[in-house]
């Protein structure tokens, strides 16, 4: 089994280290990830520069990219072997709901997905590093049973949230679908010493759409979030009536 890890917080983050720590029986592990944090960056590669590779002194890769650069660079370079599965994280945040969509977290799980790997996002769900360790203990059980029971044939795709708790490890599993937030807050401006005006992107919304069945409705209930994901966007029920508007031209 080899694994490669990555995540969005940089190759320094306690996040990563902690999923490294807890991936160390389970096979043969590479990590690629990013020099700097680069949360919020998405699926974005970085195509108009070259990105620079460093390999830190406990063996860790750092790209002067994205996160999806980081998997992108590890799956392409021939530097390694390909992956059984790739992973993510651990993040510190939640990547619930519509921030999956901005998630550098979930994006890199994405990259490794888009090549015909399997591929877990992890992530803390509180604002500090509280309960890391049991957090990756639970990151480690999710793992093996996946691997062990596998649900269905072909690559997949999947979101984990779990509960910053110190008993995270007795907290039952959802299989969940994603919420929706409401629009983010105003974007905060600011004046530097020199008088320039700035602007600083507002925090993500409330939860919308956060009933039974959501990650945020787990995650609230103490229970880990497991979410499948797709990268198909298309807007499927709505798809015969945009036919039928076409054909009204």
């Amino acid at each position: 089994m080899r694994i490669l890890i990555a995540n969005d917080d940089g190759y320094l983050a306690p996040g990563i280290a902690a999923l490294v720590e807890a991936c160390a029986g389970l096979g043969s592990v590479d990590v690629f990830a990013p020099e700097r944090n680069a949360s919020g960056t998405s699926n974005a590669l970085t195509l108009h520069q070259p990105l620079s590779l460093h390999t830190a002194a406990n063996g860790f890769r750092y790209v002067s990219g994205t996160p999806s650069d980081s998997v992108h660079l590890a799956l392409t370079s021939g530097l390694i072997p390909k992956p059984d599965l790739v992973l993510s994280g651990i993040n510190k945040g939640a990547n619930m709901g519509d921030d999956t969509l901005y998630s550098g977290t979930v994006a890199a799980a994405t990259e490794g997905y888009l090549f015909g790997v399997p591929a877990i996002a992890f992530s803390l769900v509180g604002h500090g590093w509280d309960h890391l360790d049991a957090a990756a203990r639970v990151a480690c059980q999710v793992i093996e049973h996946v691997l062990a029971q596998p649900p269905a044939p072909g690559p997949w795709l999947l979101n984990v949230n779990i509960p910053a708790r110190a008993d995270a490890e007795q907290c039952p599993w959802q299989v969940t679908r994603l919420g929706r937030r409401h629009a983010s807050l105003p974007a905060v401006a600011q004046h530097n010493p020199r008088g320039d005006l700035f602007y600083w992107i507002g925090p993500a919304g409330e939860a919308r759409e956060g009933g039974e069945g959501t990650d945020f409705h787990a995650v609230a209930s103490g229970q880990v979030s497991i979410t499948p994901l797709q990268v198909d966007m298309t807007d499927h029920q709505r798809l015969p009536a945009w036919q039928g508007w076409t054909s009204r031209r």
